[in-house]
This record gives structure tokens, sequence and C-alpha cells, in this order.
């Protein structure tokens, strides 16, 4: 069920009113999905209802992100605010320690919950934040090329595109190893996600500065990087589990930067795994 929630985030000026829109569905011990930069919870659909068998499934659209207003003004769209956060968004909800699977973006934020042992395990997929300077500036320059072009496509240029495998592979190659497995529909609301992201350039840009060095102890991780990732190469995956030497490192066969949508028996099965 699509629902919002409204909670207070501290700031230096005082409290200020965050909202964030999620859906939620299922039984059993709480899971925080949480999404890419420039995308929305819908990513998790192809494995929301296996996961849901098993855990109460909350997909959250980060702030600035999908139905998620951006943060009022005096906060920013950094790691500082956003993780406090979804630990205001957690205890408005009144889940307690849930279990945390996020990808891109979203994975950095999982490991950053954990740190904070707010989360109770974590589930990275792809997680941000273990590149090269170099491999940083190829993948911040793909998602902008990516944020230009939804900007200036014709809405009708865009639902005709995402009409063929062919034109949902224009639309998504980059993400998606299997694009053509992608509906028509989910296609054209995520390309009007990315264009339409109120956080998109904030957080960009906050992540300049972003590079995981810390170990995450005590908190059960797993991290899982699919073999056709053109983001954020595979072999940041092995960094991570050098600075991380306790974490689950799972590699994900024919799957791309954002899984879910390649193989999503896998992918839940490896959230899963991870949260149990």
């Amino acid at each position: 069920m699509s629902a919002t929630v409204s909670f207070d985030v501290p700031s230096p000026s005082g409290p200020r009113t965050v909202t964030v829109a999620y859906a939620r569905v299922g039984a059993g011990e709480p899971l925080l999905l949480l999404h890419g930069i420039g995308h929305h919870r819908q990513a998790w659909d192809p494995v929301v209802d296996i996961l849901a068998t098993e855990r109460d499934v909350i997909a959250v659209d980060l702030p600035g992100f999908g139905e998620s207003p951006a943060l009022p003004d005096g906060l920013s769209h950094d790691l500082a605010t956003v993780v406090p956060a979804l630990g205001g968004l957690c205890e408005a909800l009144e889940i307690e320690r849930p279990h945390v699977a996020g990808n891109s973006l979203g994975g950095l934020l999982a490991l950053e919950l954990g740190r904070e042992k707010l989360v109770r395990s974590v589930t990275a997929l792809s997680p941000a934040g273990f590149w090269s300077p170099v491999e940083r500036r190829y993948a911040f320059g793909i998602l902008l090329a990516m944020r230009h072009a939804a900007q200036r496509m014709p809405l009708s240029m865009v639902e005709r595109l995402a009409q063929s495998p062919a034109g949902r592979a224009a639309l998504t190659s980059t993400i998606y190893a299997r694009p053509g497995r992608r509906s028509p529909e989910a296609v054209v609301a995520e390309t009007l996600a990315l264009r339409n992201a109120a956080g998109f350039a904030e957080t960009l840009r906050a992540g300049t500065d972003v590079l995981f060095t810390d170990d995450v102890p005590g908190v059960p991780v797993t991290v899982a990087w699919g073999t056709r990732d053109r983001l954020l190469v595979r072999r940041q995956g092995v960094r991570a589990k050098h600075i991380i030497p306790a974490a689950r490192l799972v590699r994900l066969p024919g799957c791309g930067h954002v899984p879910m949508n390649d193989d999503p028996a896998l992918v839940a099965r490896v959230i899963l795994d991870g949260s149990r």
C-alpha cells in the first residue's frame, strides 16, 4: 500500500519536517528497501512480492526522488542528513532496527545505517562509495548524461521508445543487463522519475567527496555485484570486501547495476539469505 509519513529532523536552525513516500506489503521482520540516485521505489517491484512472503517490506522513495519531496531548507541531500532522516522514518513507522537492502546510493545508505547500528542486517547491491577517483568521474558522467537525456526527450518520444525492446535498451541499458524484461510502463515511469528528481543535483554534488573507508562491525553485511554492471564496475566489490572483511561478497551472474530487474529470484534470495 502506498502512503506518506512526515516527521521532524534536527537542523542547525531548528527542526524541519521531512515527508517520505513509501509502499508497505508483507509480514514478518521489517525490511527497508532503498533505491539508487535518480530512481524510485518501483525499482524494487520485481522482487517485492517474493520478499513479502517472509518480510514486512517497506520500499522507500528517498527524499527528493520518486514521490518524496526534496528536503526542506536547512537540510542537505548528503549522508550526514539522509541517514538520520531514515532513522527518523523508522521511528515514525514504529520499526525498530529493520533489515535493510539498498542499491547503488541506497546500498551506500544501507551500509551507513549499519555502521550507525540502526539496522539488524545490511544487503548492499552495487553500493556507491568504493570507487577510485577515475571510476567516480566515469559514473557521475554517465549519470549526468542520463539525466540530461531524460530532461530533453519529449514524453511522446519516451513512450514510443519504451514500446520496443530496442527502445527500452536505448533508455535503460546503462543500468539493466536485460532491459527488454522491463515493462514499457515501468521504463516510462523511471525515465520521468529521473527527469523530475528534485534531489538529483544536490545528491550528486554531495557524492563527490564520498569514499567508504570504515568497517561495519557487529552487523551482518552482504555485498552483491552484477557481473555486467556498466556503471560501478565489479572490481569495486573486491574493495568493499577488503574494507568490510566479514562481509559476504556475492556475484550476480548476468546482472547489471540495478539487478532486481535482471534476475529477481536470485536477488530476492540474496536479500533473504542476508537477513536471516
